[in-house]
């Protein structure tokens, strides 16, 4: 379930996955298993991973709401307020109550496809990307399996960060995509197609100008 990593050449970039096809189908194949493993009346638990100031913007509901929207119904969502408030962050207890994870990481530039994962954000994502659904957020795209981006990791050695880059032709109606949401609805909700999104060129109200976790 992990994601491609950095190819040697850029001849393949303009590509609608950068996953391999084995690859697609053993992330197929497990998000089938987690959805037909799925119990009746079981909550549905995905942690949005987002920095600091990412999560003290003033377009922060919105981007919840988005996320919310693109999720099967009936997923509850959390993030590090609801989920830690003022207690102590302790992630490896809260992972295992997880069923999923959104990455949002700090973009090139406003709807760029390479995004940027702080040093906690990395290792949230890398806790849970090899076992549950992880999905990166993206505006042009919405949400786009991270076993499909392209990922480099990035200094300090000490610290290190994580680069993800969506592919170029992304296509919504990718089967990895479709099996992911299935393995995050709730048991008994049947399938709704997404209604089709215009560019979010149109709807952004301010730049995505947030700091990596």
């Amino acid at each position: 379930m992990h994601a491609t990593q950095k190819p040697r050449n850029d001849d393949h970039l303009d590509v609608e996955t950068f996953a391999r096809p084995e690859q697609q189908r053993r992330y197929t194949a497990a998000m089938n298993r987690i959805a037909a493993e799925r119990r009746p009346d079981t909550p549905v638990r995905v942690y949005v991973s987002a920095a600091p100031k990412t999560v003290n913007d003033s377009n922060w509901e919105r981007w919840l709401k988005r996320i919310t929207e693109d999720l099967p119904g009936g997923v509850e969502l959390l993030h590090y307020r609801s989920a830690f408030g003022e207690s102590p962050y302790d992630w490896d207890t809260l992972a295992d109550q997880l069923d999923g994870l959104v990455v949002i990481g700090r973009p090139k530039r406003l709807g760029s496809r390479v995004h940027v994962l702080g040093p906690v954000a990395r290792l949230e994502l890398r806790s849970l990307v090899a076992k549950k659904p992880v999905l990166l957020f993206t505006h042009n795209f919405g949400l786009v399996p991270v076993v499909d981006c392209m990922s480099q990791v990035m200094s300090p050695a000490e610290a290190p960060r994580l680069k993800l880059i969506a592919p170029k032709r992304w296509n919504r109606d990718s089967r990895t995509l479709h099996a992911a949401l299935d393995a995050l609805r709730p048991a008994g909700l049947a399938r709704q197609e997404p209604e089709p999104r215009q560019s979010a060129q149109g709807h952004l109200v301010a730049p995505f100008a947030v700091g990596a976790s």
